[in-house]
């Protein structure tokens, strides 16, 4: 899977999470789940669920750790997509 599919998957996942004060545009690479997208920690754990279904993978707690914005995301989808 391309980058840009992988990172097309991952927008398709978190606008549906996304406030209505909070347009599907304002989802950047740097953009920062809380600070940025308004996106609170339930719904962040639901993002994460998602993640795994999308990507047939399976994060831990410390990748939700580390998970603060779309890039974070992306490298902790392509490192453990390496992983099978």
């Amino acid at each position: 899977m391309l980058k840009e599919e992988k990172y097309q998957k991952l927008k398709d996942i978190i606008k549906i999470y996304l406030p209505e004060d909070v347009a599907v545009t304002d989802i950047k690479q740097d953009s920062h789940f809380m600070n940025n997208l308004n996106i609170n920690s339930a719904n962040l754990v639901d993002i994460v669920l998602d993640v795994e279904d999308a990507f047939d993978i399976r994060l831990e707690n410390d990748d939700m750790d580390q998970m603060q914005t779309v890039n974070d995301a992306m490298a902790i989808i392509d490192a453990k997509l390496a992983e099978k």
